[in-house]
């Protein structure tokens, strides 16, 4: 392993490059679908030994010593952002005639301004290198707060963060209830990079004990939290949830003549019968804008809904939602989720607060507009977001935490201490990315929502993953990728978890300061015994 090494470190040019770019493409085999989570084990010694050799000449500033990791971290990061977000083409190709010349900003721009963020970390690493575990410290420091920053910075888009690569089961998914994703991300780095302290020899007897204790712990604390028990004797019958996965063709979801076969379809799978000896379903939930229509210009459709519906039974749809605005000004579209009660009264409404920018508005509208740009969703001339998030309650008790579409890959939105004993809701229309790893990659983060908050989890997708999962993330009940048609199940119950998300975020810190402080040790020691 050591020859191994030292050939990476002393790779130049195109080589390097290659190099970083494979083992971050690599990388993205850890994530959906494919789960294969111990090829970070490859990836991230690749990237050590890498940075091992991108020291810039000393003549060259402080900046310009960094520039060569910065780049070899941009490099690293391009690849794994090419390979893990390249399905997003697909939804420019659903109507190619207006958006097919933007492919190459989805497909590769995206991930070239994403790799910034892995660019920078690189760089941040490498001003607290040393030799041995301090340098691996700082590399999972530095990741941690690039994984956090990508999440909040530009709107944010933590999609596949680092974490989600060590968190490929439930079993190993319940440690980002203490550490949440991106103290989960920077904990991911530590441990997978820790086999680069073989190839050069250096600390490695403490730093793979270490690495394997805190994935022990890792593993240890699921099988805990899996083998604890959940509900107590006693425990009320909880709702029974009936899951429409309707499998609408997304060139068809908003064509006039498709519309009224398709909410003759949604009404029929919803009326189908529960299997036999089953309790009926007390909620029927369809998915993200799931209505083919607005429901202020189709004045019959809540009452089929009412005649659909049986006593007691509440229905949960997407829908646009129309606004007229004041004073003449233009109408306002929101993304909603309705609640509809068994006489087709709305009960209760939640409109999506974080939009897709470019895919739900188009930031400077007024400018880019000028130029012949569009939402790619512009069916209504794009979405408004609403000014709050308001939880959605529910008969039967049930406070809903309302979900629309990637609002699920937000740790932060997924917290409410309202919603305590409810559950998550969420309402998705994947139809868009067809059958690629997005579905399976949106449905991972879904799941880490429900363990973190400890609340189950409904999924209702358009052409699927739909699921229903326990507070610790595992599936219940579910639908397949492309497949049309229903199941019923009864709701799991909440768990309750003895953290939130400023506790995570607090612990995140902790943990960031406590590789800071090894690495800042190991450099301060290196340049003590250099001296």
């Amino acid at each position: 392993m050591e020859r191994i090494a030292e050939t990476i470190m002393l790779s130049w040019g195109a080589k390097r490059m290659a190099l970083a770019l494979l083992a971050g493409a690599l990388a993205v085999l850890a994530l959906p679908p494919f789960n294969f989570f111990a090829v970070l084990f490859v990836s991230f010694p690749v990237l050590v030994w890498l940075l091992d050799g991108a020291s810039g000449p000393a003549e060259a500033g402080f900046l310009g010593r960094l520039r060569p990791a910065f780049v070899t971290g941009w490099w690293f990061g391009f690849g794994y952002f090419v390979a893990g977000l390249w399905w997003l083409g697909n939804a420019l190709l659903m109507e190619a005639e207006s958006f097919a010349w933007a492919l190459p900003i989805a497909v590769l721009g995206l991930p070239a301004f994403l790799a910034l963020f892995y660019g920078v970390a690189a760089a941040a690493a490498r001003v607290l290198w040393s030799d041995g575990i301090g340098r691996i410290a700082a590399l999972s420091a530095a990741f941690g707060l690039a994984e956090f920053a990508r999440a909040y910075l530009f709107t944010g888009f933590p999609w596949n963060a680092i974490g989600y690569g060590a968190m490929p089961t439930p079993l190993m998914m319940q440690s980002s209830e203490v550490f949440g994703l991106y103290g989960m991300s920077a904990l991911t780095v530590f441990v997978f990079s820790a086999p680069a302290l073989v190839g050069t020899r250096r600390g490695a007897v403490p730093g793979i004990v270490l690495a394997l204790a805190l994935f022990c712990a890792h593993v240890g604390y699921g099988w805990m939290m899996l083998t604890a028990s959940v509900a107590s004797p006693g425990t009320p019958r909880p709702a029974v949830i009936r899951v429409v996965q309707p499998a609408i063709d997304q060139t068809a979801k908003w064509d006039i003549a498709e519309r009224e076969r398709i909410f003759q379809d949604l009404l029929e799978l919803s009326a189908l019968p529960p299997r036999e000896g089953a309790p009926r379903p007390s909620h029927i939930v369809w998915p993200e804008t799931a209505l083919p229509f607005l429901l202020t210009e189709n004045p019959g459709a809540l009452s089929r809904m009412a005649e659909m519906l049986q006593v007691g039974q509440t229905l949960v749809t997407g829908a646009v939602r129309q606004e007229d605005g004041v004073g003449g000004n233009t109408r306002r579209f929101y993304n909603t989720i309705y609640a509809i009660d068994d006489e087709g009264q709305i009960i209760g409404s939640a409109d999506k607060a974080h939009l897709v920018p470019f895919g739900e508005y188009l930031p400077f509208e007024e400018l880019l507009r000028d130029y012949g740009l569009k939402p790619v969703a512009d069916s209504f001339g794009g979405f408004s977001g609403a000014d709050r998030r308001a939880l959605l309650t529910l008969p039967g008790g049930l406070n809903a935490v309302p979900l629309i579409c990637y609002e699920a890959i937000f740790p932060r939105l997924s917290e409410t201490g309202e919603a305590r004993g409810g559950l998550l809701l969420n309402l998705t229309n994947d139809a868009w990315y067809g059958f690629t790893p997005g579905p399976y990659q949106h449905l991972r983060q879904a799941q880490l929502r429900a363990v973190e908050t400890r609340l189950p989890l409904v999924r209702a997708a358009n052409s699927g993953i739909s699921v229903v999962t326990d507070s610790a993330g595992r599936i219940s009940g579910s639908l397949p990728l492309g497949e049309k048609g229903v199941f019923d199940i009864e709701l799991p119950p909440a768990r309750g978890s003895f953290w939130d998300n400023a506790d995570r975020e607090v612990n995140f810190g902790l943990t960031i300061v406590i590789m800071v402080f090894v690495a800042g040790v190991a450099r301060r020691s290196k340049k003590f015994l250099s001296d």
